[in-house]
C-alpha cells in the first residue's frame, strides 16, 4: 500500500497535516496529499475609496465593500479548488480564508491540505474548514462534509466617531436604534453562510468560526463566518423544521453532545449598544481622576450583558431548544461613550435520533498539537521582522 501511495502521488508529499491529523484521516480511509494554496491580490486603494463615503454613516452594511471582499475570498477559494482538481484530490481539509495587508495591496489567501481516498472510487469530492482531527470527530458524529462555506458583512464603525456629538444628548442606557442596526448586520453573515449551504444541498453548517476583522486605514470592519456545509440524516421534528441547522460548537463538543443525544439547532447571537449619556460621561471622566470603582461603567456593562444574553435566551426559546451551550461574550468600544456587547452560542435539542458511530473518541482526535517552531528572529537580529503563518 505504501508503494502504491508513493507512485500515485509521484514523489514526496508536502502537507499541512500534523501527525495526529494524518492518523485521524487514515482512520477515515484517506491518505495525505499536498498543500493547496489559492490567492487573489487587490489594490488597497479600492477599499479606501469605497469606505471614504461612509465615514459619517449612521451604521449598517457597506455593500460595495462586502461584495469586493467576498469576491476576493471567492477567487482565492476557486484557485485552491483548481489546484485540488489538478492533483486529483478527493478532499481538502483545514480550508482557511485569510486577508493579508501588504504595503499597497490586500491579498486574499486560502490554504488547505489535500487528502486522497485509499480504496474504491469516491462518489464526490469535498472541502471542509475542519482540520484532520475535527473532521474525524464530525464524521464519527454522523456529519458528511460537502463544502467549505462562508458568509461575510462589511459594516461601518464610524457611527459614534463621526457623529459623537449627537450622543451627548442621549440619556444613559440602551440605544435601541443602534442595537437593531447591529443585530441586523451581525445576522447578515449568518444568513449568507446558510445560503451557501443550501446551494450545495446541505442540511447543516457545523464548526462555524466567527472573526471580526478591522480594515486598516478605514472605519470599516468585516464580520466573517466560515464553516463546513454538511449532510446529516437526522429524523427529528424539531431539527427538520430548520432547513439548515447551524452550530459553532467545536468538533469535540459536537461529538460529546451527540454521544449523549443532543443535536445543534441554531447558532444564536444577541447584541446590544449602550450609551453612557452626557451626564454619565462627565461623571466617569471625573472618577477616572481618583482610585476606586466606576459604578456607572459597572452598571452599563452589566445591563448590556444582561440584555444580550436575554436576546440569546429568547431566540433559543422561540425555536424550541433545550439549552444554549458554548456561550461566549465580547465587548466593543464604539467611541463617543458607546459600547456594543455581543453574546454568541449554539442552541441545542435533546433527541433520541442522534448518536455517534464510536463509543469513544480516539486520543489522536483530541490531542493538541504542539508548536515546534519558536520565532526568535526579532530578538536575534535586533530589528523588526514581520512573519505571517500561512496555514
Amino acid at each position: 500500500m505504501v508503494e502504491n501511495i508513493a507512485t500515485d502521488l509521484r514523489g514526496s508529499v508536502v502537507t499541512g497535516l500534523s501527525g495526529n491529523e494524518i492518523y485521524c484521516v487514515d482512520m477515515l480511509g484517506y491518505h495525505p496529499g499536498n498543500l493547496l494554496v489559492g490567492n487573489s491580490v487587490y489594490a488597497r486603494g479600492l477599499i479606501g475609496t469605497f469606505s471614504s463615503g461612509f465615514r459619517a454613516m449612521i451604521g449598517g452594511e457597506v455593500t460595495p465593500i462586502t461584495q469586493t471582499i467576498a469576491e476576493g475570498r471567492r477567487l482565492a477559494m476557486d484557485r485552491l479548488m483548481d489546484e485540488m482538481g489538478a492533483s486529483n484530490g478527493h478532499g481538502a481539509t483545514g480550508v482557511s480564508s485569510e486577508v493579508i495587508f501588504h504595503a499597497s495591496n490586500i491579498e486574499f489567501l486560502s490554504v488547505a491540505s489535500t487528502i486522497h481516498q485509499k480504496e474504491g472510487v469516491p462518489t464526490s469530492t469535498f472541502t471542509t474548514a475542519a482540520d484532520g482531527q475535527e473532521l474525524y470527530c464530525q464524521m464519527d458524529a454522523g456529519y458528511t462534509p460537502i463544502s467549505f462555506v462562508m458568509g461575510n458583512v462589511a459594516y461601518s464603525i464610524g457611527l459614534a466617531r463621526g457623529i459623537g456629538g449627537m450622543f451627548k444628548q442621549l440619556v444613559k442606557g440602551e440605544v435601541r436604534q443602534y442595537s437593531d442596526i447591529f443585530t441586523t448586520t451581525r445576522n447578515l453573515a449568518l444568513e449568507r453562510i446558510i445560503a451557501d449551504a443550501k446551494a450545495v444541498g446541505a442540511n447543516a453548517v457545523i464548526g462555524i468560526k466567527t472573526n471580526i476583522l478591522p480594515f486598516q486605514g478605514t472605519t470599516i470592519q468585516e464580520m466573517l463566518m466560515v464553516g463546513t456545509a454538511s449532510r446529516h440524516e437526522i429524523q427529528n421534528e424539531a431539527v427538520q423544521s430548520h432547513e439548515v441547522i447551524t452550530s459553532d460548537l467545536t468538533a469535540e463538543e459536537m461529538w460529546g453532545l451527540a454521544r449523549i443525544g443532543y443535536t445543534p439547532l441554531q447558532l444564536v447571537l444577541g447584541t446590544s449598544v449602550y450609551s453612557l449619556g452626557f451626564l454619565g460621561g462627565i461623571s466617569v471622566s471625573l472618577k477616572n481622576l481618583v482610585k476606586g470603582e466606576i459604578s456607572e461603567m459597572t452598571e452599563l456593562i452589566y445591563s448590556a450583558r444582561e440584555e444580550s444574553l436575554g436576546k440569546v435566551k429568547q431566540q433559543a426559546t422561540d425555536i424550541g431548544a433545550d439549552d444554549v451551550v458554548g456561550v461566549r461574550t465580547y465587548i466593543y468600544d464604539l467611541g463617543g461613550g458607546m459600547i456594543e456587547f455581543l453574546a454568541i452560542g449554539t442552541a441545542v435539542k435533546r433527541t433520541q435520533s442522534i448518536t455517534t458511530k464510536s463509543d469513544q473518541l480516539i486520543p489522536q482526535a483530541i490531542i493538541t498539537d504542539k508548536d515546534t517552531f519558536v520565532n526568535t528572529a526579532e530578538l536575534s537580529y535586533g530589528t523588526t521582522i514581520t512573519s505571517r503563518p500561512t496555514s
